[in-house]
Order: C-alpha cells, then sequence, then structure tokens
C-alpha cells in the first residue's frame, strides 16, 4: 500500500520514511502523490487536527494510506499557549521569528524555574477499511531568554532540553530525531503497525 504524507515539508517527510519505510511500498508528500488540497485545521486538539486532515486527503486517494500529524508548543506558565495556534502565534502562518518574539514577550517576567514547556506531536493514520490510528508524542524541555543554535525551524532555538544540555536547534538531525515530540509518535505508530503484522 502506498504512503501519502499529508505534507510538502521535506524535514517532517524525511524523518516518516525513515522511520514508516518497512510498512508501506511507497510513502509520497502530497505533491509527489499530485494532490494540492488544503483542510482547514480548525479543531481544538493536537489528535482532531491531525486526524480531519488525513481523513480529508484519503477521501481524494481511494486505495491509500495518509498519514498527517499536527504539532506545537505546550508552554505550562502561559496555559499552554500557543498550543495548536503554534504556527501562527503572532498572527501570519509560519512566521518562526515573530512567534519566538511574542513567547518571549509573553514571558519576559517568568522565572527562569517556571519556563517548563513540551513538544507535542498527535499523528493520525487513515486506511481503507480499518479504524483510524491517533497517537501522540511528547518531548520536554525548557524555554530560553534568547535563541540559540543555527538547525532546526519554528520554536526549536529556544527550546532548551537539560539532558542533552543544547536547544533542539543545537542538535544534530539523528539526536534530534532520537528525542523529538514527532519521532516519539511515529515510533508509537511504528509499534502499532508492528503488532499488526503479528496479530
Amino acid at each position: 500500500m502506498k504512503l501519502i504524507i499529508a505534507s510538502n515539508n521535506k524535514n517532517k517527510i524525511a524523518e516518516i520514511k525513515k522511520i514508516l519505510s518497512p510498512w508501506f511500498e511507497e510513502i509520497l508528500s502530497m505533491r509527489e502523490a499530485g494532490v494540492e488540497a488544503e483542510v482547514e485545521e480548525d479543531g481544538k486538539t493536537f489528535e482532531e487536527n491531525a486526524l480531519k486532515k488525513a481523513s480529508e486527503i484519503q477521501k481524494l486517494l481511494p486505495g491509500c494510506a495518509v498519514l498527517s500529524d499536527d504539532s506545537g508548543l505546550e508552554v505550562d506558565a502561559l496555559g499552554g499557549e500557543p498550543g495548536v495556534y503554534s504556527a501562527r502565534y503572532a498572527g501570519g502562518h509560519g512566521d518562526d521569528l515573530a512567534n519566538n518574539q511574542k513567547l518571549l514577550k509573553n514571558l519576559e517576567n517568568t522565572p527562569d524555574d517556571a519556563r517548563t514547556a513540551r513538544f507535542v506531536c498527535a499523528v493520525a493514520l487513515v486506511r481503507e477499511g480499518k479504524a483510524p490510528i491517533v497517537l501522540r508524542g511528547e518531548s520536554e524541555g525548557v524555554i530560553l531568554r534568547a535563541p540559540r543554535g543555527t538547525g532546526g525551524f519554528g520554536y526549536d532555538p529556544l527550546f532548551y532540553v537539560p539532558r542533552f544540555q543544547k536547544t533542539y536547534s543545537e542538535l544534530t538531525p539523528d539526536e534530534k530525531n532520537a528525542d523529538s515530540h514527532r519521532g516519539r509518535a511515529l515510533r508509537k505508530l511504528h509499534e502499532v503497525l508492528q503488532g499488526e503484522t503479528r496479530a
């Protein structure tokens, strides 16, 4: 069965291919599959958004499996913000610099020991004739007062992982994949698919 990833993000696609390639004959991005559809992510949770997107795209691709994810940052001192609005926290979609600046502004009076946060990723796999699989991965960290590192994207330069003593922007791709919320969710999915083949 072909797996279509409901994304055109090269970094995300590479990570998914690395973990899930044993279970699918071919893994394609939406663009590679010839799909240009936009699905409004208006759910209140990461799980709702991931499932909605995977379900809508799967309707356009009979016979294919579709994987979608929704991810973001939850900051404890901000009551879980920016949450599902992570990509558009400052207004525009995907403006990393503005989003990071707003986050730092909102946390400027928060002491260092209260700047705990986590990256969250929900993945949804939709296949014909089978119940959807929706799983969550989380990775814990702390929000710094200034960005560090040149790699990654989004909030990575501010997200510090104590056990590495680095931000996500300072980690190698392999280190980040081993710790990341998306990597954790995808490995859970790998285990579920492995269980299906044993059953």
